[in-house]
């Protein structure tokens, strides 16, 4: 097959599996939802790996058109498959992350009651995302945009029942729509500077602009460099998708989805969608340096901030959303660095010891009952040693410790900063640093209170833990290979002597790193800080945890800044939800209830019957009546003539 056939399979499996999951065909079972959808995954991800093998090594890319979609005078966007590279890293790593949740989804589903429906949205929104990151244009892949939004409303809410799933729901979908009305004005922008909306047209057209004169835009009253203006509204979407500081409030409520949703949303799709579309139009940024130091100030603010709450959250998936946040702002201000390359690389590694961290967090909450909170937890490590043994790999692999893939890929990231050698870079290195030490130090309170010390869950609770079913099991065996062994195997050709061949300039590429010549201090800070973060934690929670105690009460203040999530929540609910309850109060209270109920329905009521009584006269049968009727219409129609032309 070639790559045209190969997309097609890799793309549209996932659409054929969610509308067989979703027909309602009962009589064929759960078991006939579970198998069409990792049957058709599994077809989705061999295709997809094979496609990564034929554009990144091979380079046979291209775009694919699939059909004429709108066509309105100078406007046009059509349906295709941009396959190179960067797209086709993307395929791969959402395709096999997904497969690998859809057989975990088996085994930790297997007592839900709607399992058609589950598996059913798990295929959309993998469809969904995969139509994002082949997009032609700006327009299709804004339609993919929307649609692993709705998708991860359907998900973080699949348990409706539960009010705080619901609320989640529409948390998570109302904050995205406030960084998509940045992403809808940066493609309208576009359009007006370029007249498309393709990326092979826009971006060679937006990097010609910039060597003449550069255009200006005017917004909100101001005059704007348009090229700049673009640049941060594009961003500014990506910050809703990729919880970025001030639209991050969603992603930690999303875990009141079920565990397998919380890995795919954030490892694979959605969180990631921000960080492919800075790296795709990355020859925008690159004549955009002032939206490129803003991408990389809010990056690694969001890396610190995230680590920051991190430190004492006690639900274990809560430990790991926020990881995932802060690990985006890595990526981020790697891309604000212009270090696409190692945003791209650090996405993939991510994906698999994050996607393992999740679904090993799953594993242990199957084991205790559903138990999410980490007090509760303890002295279990014995009890599950697979997966004890794999939320280590996850661990190590996060912190970034030698052999692991985080090692390659974070260090890479903090180099690029340093690289840069502008005021803004050296913050992101410092950042980097830092964070580098608190993610290796909650990565150890995580699996210290939760495997370690003693056991604090019930009784028996206790005497029912056991090691998940090989179903649950094999995802995570190969997640630990590529946790393992993706950052060794992939540093050669991601940001390494081979990755001008291999990226075949589908995104911009760095002067190489290996031009520095960094001091050893700059090359083993991360790895030092990390070392150090695991050694504080066991100190702190290894032992009787008197010093964990002595260290929250002693530095309550911060403890409870962190615990608060920085109050965020708390802000936002004064200035925005709070006001906007108080005008739908308003509204209801006195124009619903107090105008309309009380003038509108009986007014308009009594006056209809009225009106309707004295025309019902007219209406008796009678001829001549209805002569005499229009006979002074016509006269009174006459003398309004008459009048008015006097």
């Amino acid at each position: 097959m070639g790559s045209a056939q190969l997309a097609f399979v890799a793309v549209f499996s996932p659409l054929a599996g969610f509308l067989l999951s979703s027909l309602g065909i009962k009589p064929l079972g759960d078991r006939y939802s579970q198998i069409i959808t990792c049957l058709l995954m599994g077809m989705a991800a061999i295709a997809g790996a094979l496609l990564f093998k034929l554009t990144a090594f091979d380079h046979l890319t291209g775009t694919y058109p699939l059909l004429s979609w709108i066509n309105v005078g100078d406007f046009k966007a059509d349906w295709a498959l941009k396959i190179d590279t960067l797209s086709s890293t993307m395929i791969c790593v959402v395709t096999i992350v997904s497969f690998l949740v859809h057989l975990y989804s088996v085994g930790y589903m297997s007592h839900d009651k709607s399992i058609p429906r589950f598996m059913g949205y798990l295929s959309f929104f993998t469809f969904t995302m995969l139509m994002l990151v082949t997009s032609s244009n700006l327009v299709q892949m804004f339609f993919g945009w929307e649609g692993v939004g709705l998708a991860s409303y359907l998900l973080i809410g699949f348990w409706y029942e539960k009010q705080s799933a619901g609320a989640a729901a529409m948390k998570a979908f109302i904050v995205n729509r406030v960084g998509d009305v940045g992403l809808a004005l940066g493609i309208a922008g576009i359009f007006l500077l370029t007249n498309s909306v393709e990326f092979d047209a826009f971006l060679p057209a937006l990097t010609q602009m910039s060597v003449a004169d550069r255009p200006e835009l005017v917004f909100w009253g101001h005059s704007f460099d348009a090229i700049t203006l673009v640049g941060v509204l594009l961003f500014v979407g990506a910050m809703g998708k990729s919880a970025q500081l001030g639209l991050h409030t969603w992603l930690p409520d999303a875990m009141e989805g079920p565990t397998p949703v919380s890995a795919l949303i954030h490892a694979a799709t959605m969180v990631t969608a921000g960080v492919f579309l800075v790296c795709r139009v990355s020859p925008l940024y690159e004549v955009a340096p002032i939206a490129r130091d803003l991408i990389t100030f809010v990056g690694a603010t969001t890396a610190f901030f995230a680590a920051t709450v991190a430190l004492t959250q006690t639900d274990i998936k809560r430990v790991i959303a926020y990881s995932t946040c802060s690990q985006l702002g890595y990526m981020f201000f790697a891309a604000g660095c212009s270090a696409y390359s190692a945003a791209m690389f650090h996405l993939v590694t991510h994906a698999f010891f994050k996607a393992l961290l999740f679904l090993g967090a799953g594993s242990v909450i199957h084991a205790l009952s559903d138990e999410q909170d980490m007090n509760r937890m303890g002295g279990i490590y014995k009890l599950i040693p697979t997966t004890y043994a794999v939320m280590w790999i996850g661990s190590l692999a996060l912190a970034g410790i030698p052999m692991f893939a985080g090692y390659f890929s974070k260090d890479a990231i903090i180099e690029s900063a340093f690289a840069t050698g502008t005021g803004i870079g050296d913050y992101a290195y410092w950042i980097g640093v830092i964070v580098a030490f608190l993610t290796a130090f909650y990565s150890w309170r995580l699996l210290l209170l939760s495997f370690h010390g003693k056991a604090n869950a019930d009784d028996k609770v206790m005497a029912h833990i056991h090691e998940s079913p090989m179903i649950m099991l094999i995802p995570l065996f190969v997640l630990s290979l590529g946790a393992i062994f993706s950052g060794y195997l992939a540093h050669s050709y991601f940001i390494g002597d081979f990755a001008s061949a291999f990226w075949n300039n589908s995104i911009v590429l760095p002067a190489s790193t290996h031009d520095h010549t960094f001091p050893q201090w700059v090359i083993y800070a991360p790895l030092v800080a990390a070392v150090s973060g695991i050694i504080v934690a066991y100190l702190v929670y290894g032992g009787s945890r008197k010093l964990a105690d002595s260290l929250k009460s002693g530095l309550s203040i911060l403890y409870t800044i962190s615990f608060r999530k920085w109050f965020f929540d708390e802000a936002y609910d004064a200035l925005f939800v709070n006001r906007a309850v108080g005008v739908g109060q308003l509204l209801w209270k006195r124009g619903d209830a107090g105008l309309i109920d009380r003038y509108g329905p009986d007014g308009v009521t009594q006056a209809s019957i009225g009106v309707s009584r004295i025309l019902s006269a007219f209406q008796n049968g009678f001829v001549y009546q209805y002569a005499t009727v229009m006979i002074l219409g016509i006269l009174g129609l006459v003398s309004w003539v008459i009048y008015t032309s006097m």
